[in-house]
């Protein structure tokens, strides 16, 4: 395998049309994805093809095109908007001279390069090494060779069964320590929920602007920036709300179109506080010409992690983008269904903290129901 490289580097990326609707988007966000990783894309490749090609993926004429666009641009990266099998990044190293990356692989950088707390690292690790073991089969040819060895190996025991099983050894170290983790933050849940405390958490695609309404709202200070997962670590806040006291808001990794499922898995700790929410705010890009597919892929993570029968509301951000207005909108129930705020601007963020507040007041509503009919059972019928 070829070195990989530092930051920065130049790079040629790579979209296939395989009847998509959306090429452009797409485009935009590999676009975006490469700058998040601090790479600069110099050159871009388009084709169309019915289905991948076993070998390459791209197949030997585009495989030669890029070829060309490599020398013509002086790119030491090829990154691929799709994900790639392990013969076919071994054999499109192996025929283009140089690094090739594909879109999980790009992905995966970028969580590393943004994660920032203990438990974000190990998650980050976890997700890194469970893709890295797909890898190990023919990515070296070196590793084909038996060595015999005194210690960590065994005789006859070839080199690549030695890294597999460290890399399992390590993967399994990784997923006790987020377990123990896991187990703490169960303790903090029941600790909240014993203080009634009404839970939001924040979720969305990436770069919807969650951050920035988490930091307009709550004055957190917590990074955000006008690109791909500026946030991965949850960062939880209490806000004080009129009429509603206390609340708990989260800020949450945002969410992306084919997101790794290793890194869903990982990252299964950390979105527990949606899971674990009384109300998801799904901050949404109202500018994005795109957003209805954003909401489509985030509402199926949601679903994957198990936050399908969390409640939620939609917040319409960006409005300054465009020539919607701050308001709040209501189903044919009378129930608020949808707010419009811009979270850089603060136009409308009055009306979202009144909305909580009705949610707030009716989750503590509804559980003062409960409890009054657990104490006062409807007395049985009795015949004389």
């Amino acid at each position: 395998m070829l070195e990989r490289p530092a930051a920065g580097e130049r790079a040629v990326v790579v979209q296939l049309d395989f009847g998509q609707l959306d090429i452009e988007d797409q485009l935009e966000e590999v676009r975006l994805l490469t700058e998040s990783a601090g790479g600069a894309v110099v050159g871009e490749v388009r084709g169309r093809r019915q289905s991948p090609d076993p070998k390459t993926f791209a197949g030997s004429g585009k495989v030669q095109e890029i070829a060309a666009m490599i020398a013509g641009c002086a790119a030491q990266l090829v990154i691929f908007n799709h994900a790639l099998s392990p013969v076919q990044q071994r054999n499109l190293e192996r025929d283009l001279n140089c690094r090739v990356v594909d879109r999980n692989s790009l992905i995966l950088d970028i969580f590393a390069l943004r994660a920032a707390s203990a438990e974000g690292k190990l998650q980050v690790e976890l997700a890194q090494l469970e893709h890295l073991s797909t890898r190990l089969v023919r990515g070296w040819t070196h590793l084909e060779r038996q060595r015999g060895g005194i210690g960590m190996r065994g005789p006859g025991e070839t080199q690549l069964e030695t890294d597999r099983r460290l890399l399992g050894n390590r993967v399994k170290l990784l997923k006790e320590r987020l377990a123990r983790l896991a187990r703490q933050r169960g303790v903090q849940r029941k600790a909240r929920r014993r203080g009634d405390v009404f839970n939001v958490s924040l979720v969305g695609y990436t770069n919807a602007g969650k951050s920035t309404l988490f930091n307009t709202l709550t004055h957190a200070g917590v990074y955000a920036a006008d690109q791909l997962f500026a946030t991965l670590d949850t960062t939880s806040r209490k806000l004080w709300v009129e009429g509603a006291g206390n609340i708990v808001i989260s800020d949450t990794v945002g969410f992306i179109r084919d997101l790794p499922h290793s890194l869903v898995d990982a990252f299964h700790a950390t979105l527990e506080a949606a899971v674990d929410a009384d109300l998801l705010l799904h901050v949404v890009d109202s500018a994005s010409h795109a957003r209805d597919e954003q909401m489509a892929e985030v509402d199926r993570v949601l679903d994957e992690i198990g936050a399908r029968d969390v409640p939620r509301l939609v917040v319409w951000n960006k409005i300054d983008l465009t020539e919607a207005g701050p308001g709040v909108e209501r189903n044919e129930y009378g129930n608020i269904a949808r707010v419009r705020v811009s979270s850089r601007t603060g136009e409308g963020l009055e009306l979202l903290r009144e909305t909580l507040a009705e949610y707030a007041r009716a989750k503590t509503a509804s559980r003062r129901q409960a409890q009054d009919a657990e104490a006062c059972p409807a007395n049985p019928d009795f015949i004389d």
